[in-house]
């Protein structure tokens, strides 16, 4: 098992800080385009426990993949949790933390995941997996620092 922690100041408030996060719809918004993401669930405009989300993502080799994720525990304002259900991991567990400070949020990421294809997997993770996810993390913290400028 893996684990990829991110934290990122955002000038915002709470609210403002959990209406935009808390709506799957914005999720496209901070992928990166060449992931390939689009979204095939119908989509209300808040996360809810149980919602099942259906997505399309490239992350390899521009290969389309069926990846459903599922909302597992909704703490307003304070926390989310998404696990896959399927999708290209073995085990795909995503906490989103939000917590007021001085001046905005701190938002924290923390997704603990286990690669398929035991040997083979653990053999292409420090090489392919674990950058790709990097990357993918580095342009979110880019595009959520667009979104919400510094005041």
């Amino acid at each position: 098992m893996y684990q990829l922690k991110s934290t990122q100041f955002i000038p915002a408030s709470l609210e403002t800080c959990w209406d935009y996060f808390s709506s799957p719809n914005n999720l496209k918004e901070i992928t990166p385009k060449n992931m390939g993401f689009i979204i095939k669930t119908d989509l209300p405009g808040k996360m809810y426990e149980g919602m099942m989300i259906e997505y399309i993502v490239t992350p390899l080799l521009g290969i389309p993949m069926n990846w459903i994720t599922e909302i597992k525990a909704v703490k307003e304002g304070v926390f989310f949790i998404d696990e896959q259900r399927k999708g290209p991991y073995k085990i795909w567990h995503h906490e989103h933390h939000f917590k007021a400070v001085e001046g905005g949020v701190e938002m924290t990421d923390i997704v603990s995941y286990e690669v398929p294809f035991g040997f083979l997997g653990k053999l292409v993770h420090p090489m392919i997996v674990r950058p790709k996810l990097e990357q993918i993390f580095k342009y979110r913290t880019k595009k959520i620092n667009e979104i919400f400028p510094a005041q």
